[in-house]
């Protein structure tokens, strides 16, 4: 009798070791799935914290083409806004789209002006500095004419 309760007795201390081991490996598994739930690989993959700071940058790069203009130029920038604004949203010259029956705002006519009048916006100046850096690449040869 007195072996099977030490055999007893001692199932019990190894089935307590036990649970106290499966619970700490619960707690720390718990743990660290709920800490990688918040940034999962597929979000990395996916592109999702590039995409953000890229279009951080984007705002900063803008902000920043904005930002070193002179108060004249600031001035002139927003004469001509407003002035090619109210060119671009006029009935005739709205561009017409389905579901839209009195057409939309044609951006870009609003671009053009912008450009003829001597204020490029930041997405028109940066056009024109890629194409101005592929035509000196072209220049170079390092980049074949695509007419040949």
């Amino acid at each position: 009798m007195k072996l099977m309760a030490n055999a007893t007795l001692t199932m019990g201390v190894r089935n307590t070791m036990q649970t106290r081991l499966s619970k700490k490996r619960l707690v720390i598994l718990t743990v660290l799935s709920i800490v990688l739930e918040g940034c999962s690989i597929s979000d990395w993959y996916n592109g999702y914290y590039a995409e953000g700071a890229a279009i951080i940058k984007g705002q900063k790069d803008r902000n920043a083409f904005y930002d070193a203009e002179s108060p004249q130029m600031k001035e002139l920038r927003r004469k001509n806004r407003d002035y090619c604004r109210e060119q671009a949203s006029k009935p005739e010259n709205r561009v017409a789209r389905t579901g839209f029956p009195n057409g939309i705002f044609n951006s870009g006519m609003f671009e053009l002006c912008m450009i003829n009048r001597g204020t490029p916006t930041y997405e028109a100046y940066g056009s024109m500095l890629e194409k101005k850096r592929r035509a000196e690449r072209r220049a170079r040869g390092e980049i074949v004419p695509e007419h040949q």
